[in-house]
């Protein structure tokens, strides 16, 4: 029997700028974050219920590619806060690369307001907020 969504798994270039754009910019909290034998890093990332779980390769990595609309794939990680437009003035500020400013979602049956940014590795995050 199902028990709830425990994590997804991405990669990313840098462990340090990847922690601090998630932890420091986000508000996740780090969980678990260690060296492997190889080189390279994973961390877990607490975001309140499920877990974001990250991994530098030792020889780091590409930046991320979109997923074309007619292409399977992950399209975006979305995280739910109070106030969209107070968390998206606040990453603005800080410098986050903007891919699409607060509005009404299209889909107001589940949420109440989005925007779009890249993270560092140019990963699209969907800030979301529920009335």
């Amino acid at each position: 029997m199902l028990k709830s969504f425990e994590h997804v798994g991405m990669t990313v270039s840098d462990m340090d700028r990847a922690v601090d754009f998630y932890c420091g910019l986000l508000g996740l909290r780090l969980h678990l974050r260690k060296m492997m034998a190889d080189g390279s890093q994973v961390a877990f990332l607490d975001a309140g219920g499920s877990m974001l779980e990250i991994f530098a390769p030792a020889g780091g990595a590409g930046r991320a590619v979109d997923v074309p609309d007619d292409t399977a794939g992950l399209r975006h990680l979305t995280f739910l806060f109070e106030n969209v437009a107070e968390t998206f003035a606040r990453l603005e500020r800080a410098g986050v690369e903007i891919k699409e400013r607060p509005r009404l979602a299209v889909n107001a049956e589940v949420l109440h307001k989005v925007a779009f940014l890249r993270d560092p590795d140019g990963i699209q995050i969907e800030l979301a907020e529920k009335r």
